[in-house]
Formats: C-alpha cells, sequence, structure tokens
C-alpha cells in the first residue's frame, strides 16, 4: 500500500462528540499496527486549539512570530506550523511512509468512512453517506444500512478498512 497515492490510504472514523472514536481509533491503530502497518493518525479538530507547551524554547519562538517551528531528536519530530487554508492536504502529506492514514473526524467528506454510533449519545449517522462503509456501534446492527460491527471487534474492524484501501502485503 506504501507506494498508493495518499488518497488511497486515507480511512476517516467520524460521530458526534463523546461517541468514542478516539477509544476505537486505539484499538483499530493497536490491530494495523499489530499487523506490521505503519499507521498515521490525524485528528481534525473543527476549533482551534494549543499544540505547544507553554514556556518551551518552540513556543517563544512561535510566539515571537515564526510562522513554524519544529523540534526533532533521534526518535521524534513536533511540528507546528501556521498553514495555508488547505490544512487537510498539508496534514496528509506529511506521511508519505504511511500504509494507513486514518483522520478522526471529516463527517462531511467523501474519504472511506467508518461511523461510531453509541447508545444514549447518537441515534443514526450523522456523517455524509457518501464513503460510509462501516458503522460501529453498541446498538441493534440491524438498525442501520451499511454493515455494523460492535465496538469490540477491532480483528474485523482493521480487516475491512484493508480490504477497502484495496489490500496490505508487507
Amino acid at each position: 500500500m506504501g507506494g498508493t497515492s495518499v488518497k488511497g490510504r486515507i480511512v476517516a472514523v467520524c460521530g458526534v462528540k463523546n461517541s468514542g472514536k478516539t477509544t476505537l481509533l486505539e484499538g483499530i491503530v493497536t490491530e494495523l499496527a499489530g499487523r506490521g502497518m505503519k499507521v498515521a493518525v490525524i485528528k481534525h479538530d473543527g476549533h482551534d486549539f494549543a499544540c505547544d507547551i507553554p514556556g518551551t524554547d518552540s513556543y517563544k519562538l512561535k510566539e515571537a512570530g515564526a510562522y513554524g517551528t519544529a523540534v526533532f531528536s533521534d526518535s521524534r519530530i513536533f511540528l507546528h506550523k501556521t498553514g495555508t487554508k488547505d490544512k487537510e492536504q498539508e496534514a496528509l502529506q506529511m506521511f508519505p511512509e504511511a500504509d494507513v492514514i486514518l483522520i478522526e473526524g471529516m463527517k462531511e467528506s467523501a474519504y472511506p468512512k467508518i461511523e461510531v454510533i453509541r447508545e444514549g449519545i447518537s441515534e443514526c449517522p450523522v456523517s455524509n453517506p457518501e464513503g460510509r462503509f462501516l458503522i460501529v456501534t453498541d446498538k441493534d446492527e440491524a438498525l442501520f444500512q451499511e454493515p455494523a460491527v460492535g465496538f469490540g471487534e477491532t480483528g474485523e474492524i482493521a480487516e475491512r478498512i484493508v480490504r477497502i484501501l484495496g489490500g496490505w502485503n508487507r
């Protein structure tokens, strides 16, 4: 999969606030990484957010007016960049070596997507139906038009992701 376009490696995991998206993503990442896949996750936040720690050198330099700062060591990179209007594409391009890029959010997108629906939190899908290939829920799976699985079925979810992306061979 690493040779396919970035667009061909994206799956969005969406749902309403507090539906369990991050918890589900943790399980999916564990499952896919356990299969040897390089997995990147991008979280879409509809609001602005702080991503640097006040008092650090990189924070001070960003506050001084740098449009971007990066801190790196032998084992990691932290990048803070004030982007252009096409921030989604910028973020996606930062993971060229990823076998799969999971995006938390982007429910209006046409990306292949999994929607999380949790009893007491959401009743029905709220995402753009284009691209939606799976519902993960604790409700009766027969309520949905798309295939549906339970939250604990991360192996099955990972298998469906691999299939939707056209397979994967290490």
